[in-house]
């Protein structure tokens, strides 16, 4: 896969596998979870499909208006795809899966602070990926889906620079009755996949906490670029 796709896909990811502060990690249940902004609001979220290419279209309109902003200071862009993207993700789900195991044996903190210190970390260097990205590199293809289903895969394709097709799949399902997503399988590779045996490597070398201050240099450490470069 060309760097430039990845740090797209990982960009994208940041919404599905963060939650910052917000995840009740002790219950996989967000009880803190942010409010419906203007920006979730106008996302489409009557079916898989809708969800994923509503959602898509809102950010990149966003993005499309404050372009030359973001790339002076990147900042706002990180509270649109929060603002947009958050309230239609798992993400109590999604972070279980990545830590896996390791969910199970770690506290209550320790599970807090890894997915603030992994979504912190994916935002600052990645997130600013997305800054190029526009809504005609992506097509989204209909899912058909019954009432009673509870799982979906909605598959689209995205148009590198050099004309070529990539296929993306999302998947989801509902939770309180609600279609939300929690992974994206790009080529064949699931990333909610690759990070937990990523991390689960490491966490078995290291340990949780040693894991945890790793992100949270790298996320600081991305942090402090971005400020030097604005």
């Amino acid at each position: 896969m060309m760097l430039s796709m990845k740090r797209i896909v990982q960009a994208g990811l940041i919404s599905i596998v963060l939650g910052g502060a917000n995840v009740a990690v002790a219950q996989g249940v967000d009880p803190l979870a942010p409010a419906p902004t203007p920006e979730s609001k106008a996302v489409d979220a009557s079916g898989p499909s809708q969800l994923i290419e509503s959602s898509a279209n809102t950010l990149l309109k966003g993005i499309d208006s404050r372009r030359d902003e973001f790339r002076k200071d990147p900042t706002g862009l990180y509270e649109l795809v929060g603002k947009t993207l958050l309230p239609h993700f798992d993400t109590p789900y999604a972070a279980q899966l990545v830590l896996g195991k390791h969910w199970r044996t770690a506290t209550v903190d320790q599970r807090k602070r890894f997915v603030e210190a992994f979504y912190q970390s994916l935002l600052y260097t990645y997130g600013d990926a997305m800054i190029d990205f526009s809504a005609d590199r992506l097509k989204v293809f209909p899912t058909n889906v019954a009432p009673t289903d509870e799982r979906a895969t909605v598959r689209s394709e995205i148009k590198r620079s050099n004309g070529t097709k990539v296929p993306v799949n999302y998947s989801l399902r509902k939770v309180n009755g609600e279609w939300k997503a929690w992974d994206v399988v790009i080529e064949g590779i699931s990333y909610v996949k690759s990070y937990r045996e990523d991390y689960g490597a490491q966490v078995d070398q290291q340990g949780m906490d040693a894991v945890i201050k790793q992100l949270e240099g790298r996320a600081q450490n991305a942090k402090a670029g971005k400020v030097k470069k604005t």
